[in-house]
């Protein structure tokens, strides 16, 4: 794993989500987000068939192996596998953790969803290389079955017991993503403040400014 792949040296961790794109593609807004800065890329689409969602990566993939961003893909193993992305991120529903390690080997990135310590524990346990911790506010408008938010006390809950490096996630903006870093997250995962932003590569380029700078102090 290089350097640019590691997750501990993310700060902003970008997700695709055509839901709240404002018509713009999920290539549209990755690329957008790449100038802007992301250190990661995720392609979620919870509704798109699997042939369309494999042509979808088939772009992100030239994109960010261009840009030399990791790229990661939501819940389809499958498709991660198909196009050869960086890593694929899982949730508590999805297969095992340990499970999804065995199928990718070592040497692709691995993340899993978590919102207690023993989620956390466990998913180091198994092998992830990143937790992505949430909600961490509230999130219901691209997850509508998100749990009740933890909070940044949560973030630093799980921060106090796992070594791993923490992704925080659900609706991480601007005005709050220094409390996340405050916390104990390495990296913030943002949907709707990038994707629905007027001019994304710009909302990008602050978000991530402000995750730097907590991180410099």
């Amino acid at each position: 794993m290089t350097d640019r792949s590691s997750p501990g040296v993310w700060r902003l961790y970008v997700i695709t989500d055509e839901k709240v794109s404002r018509g713009r593609s999920h290539p549209q807004v990755a690329e957008a987000a790449i100038l802007g800065g992301a250190d990661a890329l995720q392609l979620r689409d919870k509704e798109a068939s699997g042939g369309r969602l494999y042509r979808v990566a088939l772009q992100l993939r030239k994109l960010t192996r261009e840009a030399d961003v990791p790229f990661i893909v939501n819940d389809r193993l499958d498709i991660a596998l198909a196009v050869d992305a960086d890593g694929v991120h899982v949730g508590q529903a999805d297969l095992p953790a340990s499970v999804v390690r065995e199928i990718i080997g070592p040497g692709k990135i691995l993340g899993v969803s978590v919102n207690t310590v023993e989620e956390a524990t466990l998913a180091e346990k198994d092998g992830a290389d990143y937790l992505g911790v949430g909600p961490v506010f509230e999130a219901r408008g691209t997850k509508p079955d998100a749990g009740l938010p933890l909070g940044v006390d949560g973030i630093a809950r799980i921060r106090r017991h796992c070594r791993l490096p923490i992704v925080a996630i659900g609706g991480i903006n601007a005005e709050n993503a220094r409390k996340v870093r405050e916390a104990g997250a390495d990296a913030a995962a943002v949907i709707s403040a990038i994707a629905a932003a007027d001019d994304i590569a710009q909302a990008a380029r602050r978000l991530k400014g402000i995750l730097e700078e907590e991180g410099q102090r």
